[in-house]
């Protein structure tokens, strides 16, 4: 099997990178954060043509997180256990969605940006992470992936100048102890000896040019899962705004290979 992760920085203006990426590296499942659109809005026909199924959640023009898959599509669920909301109303966003894929449960995780380190957001942030990993302490003994867009830096390594960041989310203490809390809990990030570099570089000042960019995309798979693992690639080229037509996102691919 073959999976990747990508942030695709809305699914409707970049469908046709999406499907291309699919030919290109004969993906069997693909999971997407930032779909920014309801299910009805987005154009799947051509996913669907492919051989796809696909399960979307959003709820608007922000956050949203789908699964497309060709190895099957069971048991979606929508969020996961104590999941925590935002905003005067704890509204709970579109940023968790999971189904069984080919006998793997994969999970599209938006993990919130956290924003500044004093901002209302930060604090959602944290609580997330600790109800997900309280959630996701029963999924261990079976085939499971956490992949996604985690907006956390964990090492030093995986900030371009982590000085520039030393006043800023997601390079905080707290935010990489939460981070370490999942690995400390028996996942394993499987994605790091195989595809070093970043994942992410805005498009502020030529940053993919220089690469001046963050890992923030990762692959945490339960022991089932992560002792599958053969290989893992980051798709730079889709990063490139000078390989494919079009604008890219702001984020690459991360690609799994797993063995039957």
């Amino acid at each position: 099997m073959r999976l990747a992760t990508w942030n695709v920085n809305s699914l409707r203006t970049r469908i046709d990178r999406v499907e291309a990426f699919l030919d290109r590296h004969d993906i069997d499942v693909l999971a997407l954060q930032e779909t920014k659109a309801r299910e009805e809005q987005l154009p799947l026909m051509g996913l669907q043509a492919r051989g796809y199924e696909v399960a979307a959640h959003g709820l608007n023009q922000w956050n949203g997180v789908a699964l497309i898959s060709r190895v099957g599509l069971d048991d979606v669920t929508v969020g996961f256990p104590e999941q925590p909301g935002f905003g005067e109303a704890l509204e709970v966003e579109a940023r968790a969605l999971a189904a069984t894929c080919g006998g793997v449960r994969v999970w599209s995780l938006y993990v919130p940006n956290g924003r500044k380190p004093d901002d209302p957001h930060y604090v959602y942030k944290l609580d997330w992470l600790a109800r997900l990993r309280a959630a996701a302490d029963s999924w261990l003994d079976v085939p499971t992936a956490l992949v996604g867009d985690w907006n956390i830096c964990p090492t030093d390594d995986d900030v371009f100048d982590v000085a520039q960041f030393k006043n800023s989310t997601h390079v905080t203490p707290a935010e990489r102890a939460a981070f370490q809390a999942f690995l400390d809990g028996g996942w394993s990030e499987v994605t790091r000896s195989f595809a070093p570099g970043y994942t992410y570089w805005d498009y502020y000042r030529q940053r993919f040019e220089r690469d001046r960019g963050l890992k923030i995309d990762f692959v945490l798979g339960s022991a089932p899962f992560a002792e599958r693992v053969t290989g893992a690639f980051i798709d730079r080229e889709e990063r490139d705004p000078t390989v494919y037509a079009g604008a890219p996102s702001d984020h690459a691919p991360v690609v799994v290979d797993l063995a039957d």
